[in-house]
């Protein structure tokens, strides 16, 4: 019995026949990186704990333990973890910031047009 045609199934094909999806835009190297959350810096600061704890489990079972662990803190204890939040927050901003306004330089040089004309 043939499948029947899903909703991505039928995507592939025409894409299939435009010639494919369009290419994604390339990552500059140079930007800045993202703000981490509250809960990144919880879980790289207990990854290892809860690996020793459970060693068989998996990636994926990890991520469960360390989720289901962040819910059972309180505002007490998750406070740390927000206070470097914030503070890699304003990194970022502070950084992206400084990247656009190079970029921004950079491109304007660049374009070699004049002004008084």
């Amino acid at each position: 019995m043939p499948k029947e045609a899903t909703k991505s199934t039928r995507r592939k094909a025409a894409d299939k026949e435009k010639g494919g999806r369009a290419s994604k835009a390339k990552k500059d190297k140079n930007a800045p990186k993202r703000a981490l959350s509250a809960y990144m810096f919880f879980s790289q600061d207990w990854r290892e704990r809860v690996k020793a704890e459970n060693p068989d489990a998996g990636f994926g079972e990890i991520g469960k333990l360390l989720g289901t662990k962040w819910k059972e803190l309180n505002e007490e204890e998750k406070k740390p973890y927000v206070q470097q939040a914030e503070k890699d927050r304003e990194r970022a901003d502070k950084e992206k910031k400084d990247y656009d306004k190079k970029k921004t330089a950079d491109s304007g040089s660049a374009d070699g047009e004049d002004d008084d004309e």
